[in-house]
């Protein structure tokens, strides 16, 4: 079944065409802030690609900022982390790293997702490569401290177009990286935008540890999500709504890390004026949530739009038989009290 690519669908809204991105330094600020667990979440900057971890009694947000203006497209020169006790109030912790921070790249702090390990917090981000493996490409950082700053982890690029992934649909298909500890220690990356790429990374969490194989999803066009309830798995992803032409969060679940997945349909439909939709699944003191982003916000007289999206979250709940409940995005978030059960 063929869908629009990312860069093609987004030219359509973009009428036919992706403006250059600007760099703008700073983070710009809401005139007022909304209630304390209400959607969006973060108000002070315009955010997407939620990525949460779950370490020592707090929730850190990893999230790619958003600086288009006008009728920019992406324009992401770094990456913030958010810190939460209670997921109603956000602590911003600032800046964590930009693209160039990787010395083989040169641009678009697209997607990323933090692991703890080996007493470390290891960042994997997918970036603009040089002209020496020109495309995106996934980089790992490592940090001390949850809130970075981060550093490059190995000088090089852990997957490229002219390496790892050769064959791949298009030149961005290395992009949306998610990273996963099973309870056995094994460590699993997940990426792709067309494809759906999987790969086991060595202990040392800066290598891949044999090859690079693919997942067969529904609808699968990027944004993939790993987690892990009871013995079952939930490859979450973002998918296409045909008639819409947008994304919408589809999920499917096997017994086995390694597939094969059966569908099990939508967890929520499209974001509000966003092409895109972007998943993040954590359990925090016993509830589960849904991180994603729409474009809902007003910053500065800028209203949202695929380029400046902002991040939100809701409950996420389960049925008896391990499926899950549709989420319905809402205006009230986490403010109110999960359902009892």
């Amino acid at each position: 079944m063929k869908f629009h690519t990312r860069r093609q669908s987004l030219a359509m809204l973009g009428g036919g065409a992706i403006a250059a991105a600007v760099s703008q330094p700073g983070i710009t600020h809401a005139e007022t802030a909304p209630p304390a667990g209400t959607n969006p979440i973060i108000t002070n900057a315009f955010t997407a690609d939620p990525a949460p971890l779950v370490y020592d009694g707090r929730v850190y947000l990893y999230v790619g900022h958003d600086e288009a203006h006008g009728d920019q497209l992406f324009n992401m020169t770094e990456w913030l982390v958010y810190s939460s006790d209670d997921m109603k109030t956000w602590t911003p912790h600032g800046p964590i790293m930009k693209p160039t921070d990787f010395k083989w790249a040169v641009r678009d702090a697209w997607a990323s997702q933090v692991i703890h390990a080996n007493g470390k917090f290891y960042l994997y981000a997918a970036v603009e490569h040089d002209d020496s493996d020109k495309g995106k490409a996934i980089g790992v950082a490592v940090s001390d401290r949850p809130t970075g700053p981060f550093v490059d982890a190995r000088g090089t690029a852990l997957i490229g177009n002219n390496t790892t992934t050769p064959n791949g649909p298009h030149s961005w298909d290395d992009i949306d990286p998610t990273v996963f500890k099973d309870t056995d220690g094994t460590t699993w990356l997940v990426w792709g935008n067309g494809k759906c790429y999987f790969a086991k990374l060595k202990a040392n969490m800066i290598e891949l540890d044999g090859e690079v194989r693919t997942f067969d999803l529904p609808d699968y066009v990027e944004g993939p999500w790993l987690h892990k309830r009871g013995a079952l798995y939930y490859l979450t992803y973002a998918s296409m709504d045909k008639e819409k032409r947008m994304e919408t969060i589809a999920y499917a679940t096997s017994n086995t890390i390694t597939g094969p997945w059966t569908y099990r349909g939508l967890i929520t439909g499209t974001a509000e004026n966003s092409f895109t939709i972007h998943p993040g699944i954590i359990e925090f003191k016993d509830q589960w949530y849904l991180f994603y982003h729409k474009a809902t916000l007003t910053l500065n007289g800028e209203a949202g739009a695929t380029g400046r999206r902002c991040v939100c979250l809701d409950y996420l709940y389960y049925n008896p038989d391990g499926t899950i409940q549709y989420v319905q995005q809402s205006q009230a978030g986490v403010s109110l009290p999960p359902k009892k059960a």
